[in-house]
């Protein structure tokens, strides 16, 4: 299967697989991830998601081989207040599976509390070592897409704080299993400074 890090600090619930994936699922509170995306740094980050997204096939690029060799690090991305959570999707596909419908509504909600509103966030998908380096990112890429967009319609999420990353197998959450469904999921980072993200990924203050 190819389906979809950079470290939690906030909390974290897992974006898994079957059983143990729909039970994580059902957990989710979106009170809990609001408040936990609420810590927001006074560091104005300077990372764009373009920048991120060339640096993970620059790493691909100087770093070839079947596995990465070491986690792509954004130390710009480390002190921020972030959420991760399991997200299913169908197989080699970006087509969000009903198991995760409830997911998707929770992360809506969140970012619907009045502590989040005007925020800008990452959306930043993961994959298992399953499949290609460089296939897996694209395969990331259009599946942190598609919960941005499932995000927007139906859930009337402002797309405009909303900014999809795709890092395939770059950062490994168990590098020792790297066909683990623990590695398939999806970061949401709150970048703050009440940002918004234009068509080429670049940031500006929200109106």
């Amino acid at each position: 299967m190819k389906p979809q890090q950079i470290s939690a600090v906030a909390a974290a619930v897992v974006f898994a697989a079957a059983v143990t994936g729909a039970l994580a699922q059902q957990e989710i509170n979106s009170g809990q991830m609001a408040t936990s995306l609420a810590g927001v740094s006074n560091t104005r980050l300077s990372l764009t998601g373009a920048q991120m997204r060339q640096a993970v096939l620059d790493n691909i690029r100087n770093y070839p081989g079947i596995l990465p060799p070491h986690a792509l690090s954004f130390p710009q991305l480390e002190n921020l207040a972030q959420f991760v959570v399991e997200v299913d999707f169908d197989f080699n596909s970006a087509v969000i599976r009903p198991s995760s419908y409830r997911t998707i509504g929770a992360i809506a909600d969140a970012l619907h509390n009045p502590i989040l509103l005007g925020y800008g966030f990452l959306v930043i998908g993961h994959t298992d070592s399953v499949g290609g380096r460089q296939y897996n990112v694209g395969l990331s890429q259009r599946r942190a897409e598609a919960i941005r967009d499932a995000l927007v319609d139906p859930f009337n999420v402002n797309p405009a704080v909303l900014e999809a990353v795709g890092m395939g197998e770059e950062q490994l959450r168990d590098p020792a299993h790297p066909t683990s469904g623990v590695n398939r999921r999806v970061q949401l980072i709150n970048v703050g400074g009440k940002f918004c993200f234009n068509a080429s990924g670049e940031r500006y203050v929200c109106q």
